[in-house]
């Protein structure tokens, strides 16, 4: 039997066992006690006859006009006879006996006392010097069937009282967990990005300590997780207004000079200062995407927002390199519309980047609130679609790309507690990528 992993079981089972094995352990040396005891009081009794029985027996002998004369006593109405018993005299003569009587049960007299045989318990005693001797003979089957008996009377109680126990167990032990499991469900309800404090006033002593450390960790992980988000806003932020005033400087530089080799260099320059306002962009977005608030209080439309990120992106790539399809129906979810603003756009611009020219990407929103982008070009292997999401990861491509275009986009499905899947081929196609997003539905605009 392989012993159960929840506490809760565990304690239950253990008490459980524990309590009916104590009970039953109880019960057995109470009979035991109990079987002493009623020996003495059995033994007692055949005493006790044996002292009543015997004077009357010797009055009645003495006044017989015929000595030495076996009598039988007669019975009034049948009943069980568990004593019975036997008067003799110094010749081994039986001079009385009760009328169940059998003479093999009693032995010969050798004294005055207790004997037993297999059968019987047998009481002696004697009188007028020894010449008149009485033996009282009790079955031992009766005193085993009053000792099952009285077993019984102290086990029949148990069958009903140790499912009641084990009952009143569990729930005394579920009760006293329940802090516990709340503090459990707690832990496991909330997404990757919630940091804040856990914990019941209610926890048990033991458990108190082991929230105290989880807070105490989530504090210091979120004092961490905070400390990089601002330096990378505050970085990427810092170096926007240098970079944009150096690549002006540059493009002045090419509008001026005369001289091919510097307006080339000069060239270079600018495509450098370019990639890195697009790179510092990326980080506030990476930034924005890890630590801002991501859900809404109420459920706003997709559609208006994932047309005007398509139509940016068109005034850049061309409007046939993007083929967007929107449900007639409004998309409601309570994700916050600029997240869901970069998570689209990043996609786009990922389909677009890597993309075949020939075929236009394609934007699907449908109306179960799944955001859809497909491009074609050839098939990522599984190994590499894997780690895709990771920061400056480029997969096999050999791009212009930052690489933080798919993290971010993981970032914020994960911020959201949405889904973000990538696959290759796309779904339905020998080859090509899809990444596929499921919006969060939250409540309905009044």
């Amino acid at each position: 039997m392989r012993w159960p992993g929840s506490l809760q079981a565990q304690l239950a089972l253990g008490l459980g066992l524990g309590l009916a094995l104590l009970w039953l352990a109880t019960a057995w040396a109470t009979a035991a006690i109990l079987r002493g005891e009623m020996n003495e009081v059995f033994d007692s009794a055949l005493e006790e006859t044996a002292q009543r029985i015997l004077p009357l027996a010797v009055m009645d002998i003495i006044d017989r006009e015929e000595q030495g004369v076996s009598q039988r006593i007669a019975t009034l109405r049948s009943h069980d006879e568990f004593f019975t018993y036997i008067v003799r005299d110094d010749q081994d003569r039986v001079l009385l006996r009760s009328h169940g009587t059998e003479d093999v049960v009693f032995p010969a007299f050798d004294g005055m006392g207790f004997r037993q045989t297999a059968t019987h318990r047998l009481y002696y005693d004697a009188a007028l010097q020894g010449t008149i001797t009485i033996a009282v003979a009790e079955p031992l089957s009766h005193r085993a069937d009053v000792a099952r008996e009285a077993l019984a009377g102290l086990a029949l109680p148990l069958i009903l009282v140790i499912p009641i126990s084990l009952l009143g167990v569990l729930v005394i032990v579920r009760r006293s967990l329940r802090p516990v499991r709340r503090f459990s469900r707690a832990l496991a309800s909330r997404g990757t990005r919630d940091l804040s404090e856990v914990g019941d006033s209610n926890l048990p002593n033991e458990i108190l300590p082991v929230a105290e450390a989880v807070n105490q960790l989530l504090d210091r992980l979120r004092r961490t997780l905070e400390a990089e988000r601002n330096f990378t806003a505050n970085a990427a932020h810092e170096l926007r207004t240098p970079v944009a005033a150096a690549l002006a400087q540059t493009q002045r530089l090419m509008a001026e000079t005369p001289d091919p080799a510097v307006t080339q260099r000069a060239g270079e320059i600018e495509t450098a200062l370019k990639r890195l306002t697009r790179l510092s962009e990326k980080l506030m977005q990476l930034a924005r995407a890890e630590g801002g608030r991501l859900r809404r209080d109420t459920a706003t439309d997709l559609r208006p927002v994932l047309r005007m990120v398509v139509s940016d992106l068109e005034g850049i790539a061309g409007k046939e390199r993007i083929d967007l399809e929107l449900s007639d129906a409004p998309v409601l979810s309570d994700i916050d519309p600029d997240a869901f603003a970069i998570l689209a756009r990043n996609l786009i611009e990922n389909a677009l980047r890597h993309g075949t020219g020939e075929a236009p990407v394609q934007v699907i929103l449908t109306p179960r609130r799944t955001l859809r982008v497909i491009n074609e070009g050839s098939s990522v292997p599984p190994e590499t679609l894997a780690r895709l999401t990771a920061r400056f990861e480029r997969g096999q491509a050999i791009s212009e790309g930052s690489g933080l275009g798919l993290s971010i986009a993981k970032a914020i499905a994960d911020g959201a507690q949405a889904t973000l899947t990538l696959q290759s081929p796309s779904s339905g196609r020998a080859d090509g990528f899809e990444a596929s997003f499921q919006a969060p539905i939250g409540r309905q605009p009044n």
